[in-house]
């Protein structure tokens, strides 16, 4: 019995809420997954789970077997950790959570290159809009922007997001140019809809304060690249982040409206969970973004060369 492999399959089952969900993470069949922890229970003589139809309760004598299998299984990676590091190692499988838009235009780069320094690291990436769940999805870290609200998570800030106001030089000149923020009710806006309220836009005001408006979208779209395309397109104004709209800015395909807008002063983050033992993976992958995007952003310059 490799005692090692099934405890880390209880592990998994555990964190998973049931047999099911933890096979698809390890990549094994359900029964092999039952099995093992048949074979665990044997050999503790003892149950480990309440099980019912859709998931798998902790026994009490389960709680206190998981947490000092937690704490095993850290201590055997640390060994590990320590081998690997004194031979200047870096391999292994990362899997990563990030955001659609500024996954693919800004991360990708950032990952190609650092697979270039660690060519035995092995990426898994998922590029969504959702909030995953890190430890229940098997995630080694996810990139998120947002306010982070107080969590057990270490969180380290990668660089800031502004967004920006801006709309085609034929759209502005068809309906003319939005003179306040006031004007904008009047004119056809194209809204990002993955956000409580996406017909409340908040803006930087003339006094430099933060104002909300409210707009009627004549286009909504969970995908911020269809937005600015369509704001090329000349179909209406739109309030998106700059690394999404910086270069057509920079070409002059959309025009920034008003000052340079920052919505809520909100951050990119790399986000994982709080291990005694963090990988070496994670720890050098989130250390070479924080340096890649370290001073201001080259999305940004868009909106402060004039």
């Amino acid at each position: 019995m490799d005692r090692f492999e099934n405890m880390r399959i209880f592990i998994r089952v555990v964190e998973s809420g049931n047999i099911s969900k933890a096979a698809d993470r390890l990549g094994v069949a359900k029964s092999a997954v039952s099995r093992r922890l048949k074979e665990l229970e044997a050999h503790l003589g003892v149950e480990l789970f309440h099980r019912t139809t859709r998931r798998m309760n902790l026994t009490d004598t389960g709680q206190a077997f998981y947490q000092q299998s937690v704490r095993i299984l850290e201590d055997l990676l640390e060994a590990e950790l320590a081998v690997s590091e004194a031979h200047g190692v870096l391999a292994g499988r990362l899997k990563v959570a990030l955001p659609s838009n500024f996954g693919t235009l800004h991360i990708g780069p950032a990952i190609n290159d650092f697979l270039k320094l660690h060519p035995n690291i092995e990426f898994d990436l998922d590029f969504n809009d959702r909030q995953v769940d890190i430890m229940q999805e098997g995630f080694d870290l996810a990139i998120r922007i947002a306010k982070l609200p107080d969590s057990s998570f270490i969180a380290r800030r990668l660089t800031s997001i502004s967004h920006v106001l801006c709309a085609s030089p034929d759209y502005l000149k068809q309906h003319g140019t939005p003179q306040t923020i006031e004007d904008l009710p009047d004119h056809q806006c194209l809204a990002y809809n993955l956000v409580d309220d996406f017909k409340v836009w908040t803006l930087t005001n003339a006094n430099g304060k933060p104002q909300q408006i409210t707009v009627q979208p004549t286009l909504v779209a969970s995908s911020g690249e269809f937005l600015r395309d369509a704001a090329v397109s000349g179909q209406g104004i739109t309030y998106l982040p700059t690394f999404i709209v910086h270069q057509h800015i920079e070409r002059g395909e959309l025009l920034p409206l008003f000052s340079p807008c920052t919505s809520l002063n909100i951050d990119a983050y790399a986000i994982y969970p709080q291990t005694r033992h963090l990988s070496q993976r994670v720890r050098v992958f989130v250390d070479f973004l924080v340096q890649r995007f370290d001073g201001t952003p080259y999305w940004d310059t868009c909106i402060l060369s004039d």
